[in-house]
């Protein structure tokens, strides 16, 4: 579905990404870890068209993204929820979902309503101005609101930052359903163990590079990776 071919992406002069190669399939769910300041975001602004590759290429079911502005990508099936939330703090929670959708012209009633079956608190809460939300009730709006652009594939930048682990725990079960339903996933995710546990595949990224690419099983179980983001027991943190 998605394939990242020697890609070089930066903002102005300084360069963050250094020939990455990544794939992400049909229906899967793929997880991009490293540090902070390796480039993870920066490879999720470079898909969606926010940053542009100075070099390489971004390929989506057969389509060269890489000179395509933001909304023909994602009207490609294309969407993300960013990091930090960045919902519109003064518009409703309808309100930003509606926004999510602003780029179809077909009806999007039932769809919203697929949004609050996944998160019933958005549907308690839909005449509410997102900025009284709680950080975790954010979160799901930001995701919901990627969810109504109708995605083929689902960006999450960092979607348990900030939150407490009952919450982590609950919005990794709302990802696994999302994948079930056919969206594919990429993930960016600070919690290393969380993030392999949902995923089929995953990347670690060093300082601009893929340093290791393999199945999640296969990285959970590589002493690199447990000492750098798992803990000596491989715990989750």
């Amino acid at each position: 579905m998605l394939k990242l071919e020697n890609v070089y992406a930066g903002y102005g002069e300084r360069l963050v990404l250094e020939g990455i190669n990544l794939e992400v399939g049909d229906s899967e769910i793929v997880c991009l870890i490293g540090a902070n300041g390796a480039g993870k975001t920066t490879t999720l602004k470079t898909i969606m068209g926010l940053v542009r590759p100075q070099k390489g290429q971004v390929n989506f079911n057969g389509d060269m993204l890489a000179t395509q502005p933001v909304n023909r990508i994602v009207q490609a099936g294309i969407s993300m929820a960013p990091e930090g939330r960045r919902v519109f703090g003064k518009m409703t929670v309808l309100e930003n979902l509606e926004m999510g959708a602003y780029l179809r012209k077909d009806p999007i009633g039932q769809d919203i309503e697929e949004v609050y079956r996944l998160f019933p608190v958005l549907k308690e809460r839909a005449k509410q101005p997102a900025r009284v939300l709680s950080g975790g009730e954010q979160q799901m709006l930001a995701i919901g609101r990627a969810l109504m652009a109708k995605p083929k594939l689902l960006l999450l930048d960092e979607p348990s930052m900030g939150l407490a682990p009952l919450m982590v725990e609950k919005i990794f079960e709302i990802i696994r359903r999302i994948w079930k339903t056919g969206t594919a996933i990429l993930l960016v995710e600070q919690n290393a163990a969380m993030a392999l546990e949902v995923s089929q595949r995953g990347y670690v990224m060093e300082t601009g590079k893929i340093a290791m690419e393999g199945s999640a099983a296969e990285l959970r179980r590589n002493p690199n990776v447990r000492k750098a983001f798992l803990g000596r027991a491989g715990e989750r943190r």
